[in-house]
């Protein structure tokens, strides 16, 4: 095959050119050869060359401009991360210059994989299965039994599917000769396809002439195979399939969402799971729902607590059972951690050719187990010329840090390792110290040289044969030292790009226009994000409520130290609905230093009381647990970050006006689902507490005009009140307008019916045809609501309102929501 047909630039892109030529030149004039770039030569280094000028065609002669925009498509997509211990994500770090490989490497690396693949799946087997390899003498049973991640109750199980392994990843370093070597394997839980997608959509959006120009690769025929893959291992022809994620404050949350939205699997968490006679089920507002398939990103020691560690609380009590029934496929199935230790990287080149009959077509680094007293000896020997690492990837008293340079140690540090080494040899590997092969970053200071990694990811098609996602993603170093150990986890990532001459079509996860039955049901809503998104809607409805009444108090109190522009009994009612609420403790007198300080911290104290912030902070914490259900417009303005210029009367606009798009994206943006419903009916049950919170406060017999205009002003009806009524303001249809009349969608009257029409569209778990308690105890409230009057409205019937809100809350999350350890409902149970 020849190499890319690659079309000459257009007029326009000239400039383009020119500059892309530039910074080849002062690149490769200060880099080695076996940069990606400065190695590369005819075709290869001419797709560089394209890539370059996409690059200029974008920021000109500024390169952080294309870096800038990329980094902003990467947040307009969603993408984050979470470090360890840390509660906020960090955007993720994106180089808009793309990882270019020929198609002809790339073939190489491909089957390399593969084989990589299909050899740990057949020593997984054989450790699980009959123990030849244990027996016989190949792999040390050290090696199996000292593994953390080695799970005795999977012996002699086969799986569902009969495949232990069913995605697996790589990392892989390319060698200043050229070559390529694999640095780890990742077959727990392999992280960072979904990474690799978005920076797939970030790269095109931001390069947008790069895919027709080089033609590249498209990463969708992959995950459309995986997931046929998985669909089959499955009993059913239409198989349910999660992700089981362990929550949103997993490292990788945010790419486990996206990837769960992409491929159209559920993403549930361990409480969302029971199981039943050996047969896992979903949690949902309809019930009970089958689970056939589980795309598994949960420590597999987490996963049962009957099987394996009891003290989980994330796992699925008997999810193993169901296992060994055939009833859920598991990917990838517990235990297959084993193979992750780094001393199993010594034994690989010799399993290799017993199994499969050839050598490693990509080889490991070199490795020495210490649990051999030869190859210990040779690490002593050698102490100076390795990398120290934990035999079985976990920490180890003489490496304080890690894997460790031997060249880096101290006498102190030296003589804990040589004492430890005595002590458990069995513990620890030698490896090669690995440089890496450098390619170009875009840095504030232009474009320099990086050390990186690739990581590769696999998975089994519908007919169990390994497929390679065309691409990966890199990791990119801080620091231009090209040795792997100091590069660590890296610094920036960039899009993998496979090119070559051949079109490449264009494929979606999308099905053809023609082939797929027409549906307008959405599919099944777990009963935990269900939980979610109503009470989302309930903490925006209940912040916006209290800015209402932040922003009247502080419009009508701020002008004067007495706050003439309303009397003291109206500003008192105002001060008692906010404290009430929670938000901030009721100041002694009613001047205008007081209430500006109570204002301030009701808006934005931190600790203790239920200010605006600590509002928002709620709502932030739910959006980051429903990123698979919110869009990233919503996700964007939830975690936006708090007003903290202005007057408190400028931040508190900002806020509600905030709080006011987040309303309009619900009303406008979110399709009529299930998912909606909730959202909007939390949304309705807090608006209606509000207002009749609201009425009980301003609008007694005894109620001002002052007392009525508050009114108007928190139920937003000031206008409405003005069009209707020209002759002043008067108690009995203020309370008509704000309370009872249906056509106000601020009413309690419009609330609560939008909460009947919501329930009684929500599915139910019998087939009797009576209504469920909620649904009645909403048909009752509606009927207490329409035959009221407002003449009649008084104290005791505002209290039975809010009682009755307060009780349908309390019914709808019993009968939709987890309710702890609450039995199975067998009524809602279904194999559907």
């Amino acid at each position: 095959m020849s190499g890319p047909v690659l079309p000459a630039p257009s007029a326009d892109l000239f400039d383009a050119c020119v500059i892309a030529d530039r910074w080849i030149d002062d690149y490769c004039s200060q880099t080695i050869a076996s940069d990606m770039l400065c190695g590369a030569s005819g075709d290869a280094r001419e797709a560089w060359r394209v890539a370059f000028e996409e690059a200029a065609s974008v920021s000109g002669e500024a390169i952080g401009l294309v870096t800038e925009r990329a980094q902003r498509q990467a947040e307009d997509i969603g993408t984050g991360f979470r470090i360890p211990g840390e509660s906020d994500e960090r955007p993720w770090p994106l180089s808009p210059i793309p990882l270019l490989i020929d198609g002809h490497e790339w073939a190489g690396i491909e089957r390399g994989i593969a084989q990589r693949a299909e050899l740990m799946e057949c020593v997984i087997a054989d450790i699980y299965g009959p123990g030849r390899l244990v027996a016989g003498g190949q792999i040390p049973a050290a090696l199996v039994a000292g593994s953390p991640f080695f799970m005795r109750p999977m012996v002699g199980m086969e799986p569902p599917g009969g495949k232990h392994l069913h995605f697996f990843a790589a990392d892989l370093c390319r060698g200043p000769e050229g070559g390529w070597r694999v640095l780890a394997d990742h077959l727990r839980a392999p992280t960072g396809a979904g990474y690799a997608l978005e920076n797939r959509l970030a790269m095109a959006r931001t390069l947008g002439g790069l895919q027709a120009r080089l033609n590249i690769e498209r990463h969708a025929p992959f995950f459309a195979r995986m997931r046929d893959g998985l669909a089959a291992a499955c009993r059913r022809a239409e198989p349910r399939i999660g992700l089981l994620t362990p929550g949103r404050f997993n490292p990788s949350y945010a790419e486990q969402a996206h990837l769960a939205r992409y491929l159209g699997f559920l993403l549930v968490e361990g409480a969302d799971l029971a199981v039943r006679d050996d047969q896992v089920y979903v949690r949902t507002i309809a019930g009970m729902k089958r689970i056939d398939g589980l795309w598994r990103r949960l420590d597999p020691r987490l996963l049962d607590p009957l099987a394996f560690d009891s003290h989980s609380q994330i796992g699925v009590a008997g999810l193993v059972d169901a296992m060994a029934a055939g009833n859920v496929v598991v990917s990838n199935a517990p235990g297959v951690g084993v193979m992750e230790s780094p001393a199993f990287a010594a034994f690989l080149p010799s399993l290799a050719l017993r199994l499969t009959g050839e050598a490693l077509r990509i080889p490991n680094i070199a490795t020495w187990w210490c649990g051999q007293p030869r190859e210990c000896d040779e690490v002593r020997s050698e102490l100076t010329n390795m990398l120290i690492a934990p035999a079985f990837g976990q920490s180890v008293l003489g490496l304080a840090g890690g894997p460790t340079l031997g060249s880096e140690l101290d006498a102190d540090a030296r003589a804990r390792l040589l004492a430890d080494l005595d002590r458990r040899p069995q513990d620890y590997v030698g490896q090669e110290v690995v440089r890496l092969s450098t390619m170009p970053v875009a840095t504030g200071n232009g474009i320099e040289a990086r050390p990186f990694t690739l990581r590769v990811f696999a998975a089994r098609d519908a007919n169990g044969k390994w497929v390679v996602l065309p691409g990966g993603f890199a990791r990119i170093g801080e620091h231009p030292d090209p040795r792997a150990a100091v590069m660590g986890e890296g610094t920036f990532s960039a899009d993998v790009c496979i090119h070559g001459a051949d079109p490449v079509d264009a494929v979606s996860l999308l099905p053809p226009v023609d082939s797929v039955q027409l549906r307008r049901n959405p599919g099944t809503l777990p009963s935990r994000a269900a939980d979610n998104l109503f009470w989302l809607g309930r903490y925006l409805e209940r912040g916006q409520a209290l800015l209402g009444a932040i922003r009247v108090l502080l419009g009508h109190s701020i002008s004067a130290d007495t706050g003439a522009a309303l009397p003291e009994a109206t500003l008192r009612g105002l001060v008692d609905l906010i404290a009430a609420k929670g938000a901030a403790p009721a100041p002694a007198t009613m001047r205008r230093a007081e209430l500006t300080g109570f204002a301030r911290h009701a808006l934005e104290h931190e600790s203790g009381w239920q200010s605006v912030r600590s509002i928002n902070r709620s709502a932030q914490d739910i959006g980051a647990g429903s990123r698979d259900r919110l869009s990233a417009d919503v996700i964007r303005l939830l975690d936006a970050p708090f007003p903290v210029k202005g007057s408190l009367l400028e931040r508190a606009g900002t806020l509600q006006r905030r709080y006011a798009a987040l309303a309009g994206l619900s009303a406008e943006h979110m399709a009529r689902t299930d998912a909606w419903r909730f959202q909007d009916m939390g949304r309705r049950i807090e608006r209606g507490l509000s207002i009749v919170r609201a009425v009980s406060a301003f609008a007694g017999t005894d109620a001002t005009a002052d007392d009525l205009s508050t009114l108007l002003d928190l139920g937003d009806s000031q206008i409405s009140y003005r069009q209707r009524y020209l002759t002043g303001i008067a108690r009995v249809p203020v309370i008509d307008l704000v309370l009872l009349d249906p056509g106000n969608p601020r009413s309690l009257a419009y609330q609560v019916e939008r909460i009947v029409t919501h329930l009684t569209a929500l599915p139910v778990l019998s087939d009797d045809g009576l209504a469920e308690p909620q649904q009645a105890q909403a048909t009752q409230l509606a009927a207490l609501v329409t035959t009221a009057t407002a003449a009649n409205v008084d104290p005791m019937l505002l209290i039975d309102f809010e009682r009755r809100l307060g009780q349908l809350s309390e019914s709808i999350a019993r009968r939709y929501f987890l309710q702890g350890a609450e039995p199975l409902r067998a009524g809602g149970l279904t194999l559907a």
